[in-house]
């Protein structure tokens, strides 16, 4: 006898996430190696002292390292994904019938807490796998792959008219800036000015952690002194050099794209070109028989 399956969903009863979940699932593996408390000093600073309590750090930077696992590049389809992943949600310690977080809060913590708190976070990371034992930083492998961008050849332009339109622009939101109204007189602005405080000395962001590779001390200063002379990529935040040395001309130099400024052309295995990027990852090679990967 042929059976059908009837779609009839009673509301669960004495049913846990905490059963639900594989004990040997890789999130709980993930749950019990890495721990991410350590964001919250991170990040504490961004926060109002009275207002609203917020979507948990440690929430935010899980999902974070869920896109990353999952192949993930939309935070719609993120929360599309966790929101009937049972596994997700025990990562995250969410239960059934708590609400998951909207994506634009996503986008909106991304943006408060900048770039330079990422790279807090990623050397914290490689941090605790070299106190795990999980890297041992003396064997480095690069690897580049490209891929596809979301614009079309049609929108690429000559790069010095792109950016003399930026340059004007914002020169003519300078020029014409509203001027702030002058304060009102009264018999406080009569009295004398009150001794200025002095400028608050601004705190320097900690340096990365170094790697554990012992240098003689002839190659590092030789090492250093490359780097001073070198174009400071970081502060310039991925910023590419765009001057023209010798006879050799990168197309991405001379026209950008003005949906996709970060798009370059690349031409295709089979001929013809498209707007793409070059992605490259980094890796170090680990004790025991594997390796950890990180961007």
């Amino acid at each position: 006898m042929m059976g059908k399956k009837e779609r009839h969903f009673a509301p669960l009863v004495h049913v846990s996430v905490e059963e639900l979940v594989p004990h040997d699932h890789f999130y709980r593996h993930l749950e019990r190696t890495l721990d991410l408390s350590f964001v919250r000093e991170f990040v504490h600073e961004t926060y109002a002292a009275g207002a609203r309590p917020s979507i948990d750090p440690v929430v935010f930077f899980k999902l974070q390292l869920i896109m990353f696992f999952e192949g993930i590049r939309s935070e719609r389809q993120l929360l599309r994904q966790a929101a009937d992943r049972l596994s997700v949600r025990w990562y995250l310690g969410f239960d059934l019938d708590e609400s998951l977080p909207d994506h634009s809060s996503l986008s909106r913590i991304r943006t408060r807490y900048g770039l330079d708190m990422f790279r807090q976070f990623f050397d914290a990371i490689i941090e605790q796998c070299q106190q795990a034992k999980l890297v041992w930083g003396k064997e480095l492998y690069f690897d580049s792959t490209q891929v596809n961008a979301n614009a079309d050849l049609d929108s690429l332009a000559p790069r010095f008219a792109v950016e003399a339109r930026q340059a004007l622009q914002q020169h003519l939101a300078a020029l014409f800036a509203p001027e702030p109204s002058p304060p009102e007189h009264t018999e406080a602005s009569a009295a004398p000015p009150a001794q200025e405080e002095p400028p608050s000395q601004e705190v320097s962001p900690p340096l990365p952690t170094p790697l554990p590779i012992v240098l003689p001390e002839e190659e590092r200063e030789e090492l250093a002194t490359d780097n001073a002379a070198r174009h400071d990529w970081i502060a310039q935040e991925g910023r590419q050099q765009r001057e023209v040395r010798g006879s050799y001309e990168r197309t991405a130099d001379f026209r950008i794209s003005t949906t996709d400024p970060d798009a370059t052309p690349m031409r295709l295995k089979g001929g013809g070109t498209h707007l793409g990027y070059h992605t490259h990852l980094w890796s170090m090679k680990a004790n025991v028989a594997s390796s950890w990967r990180f961007w």
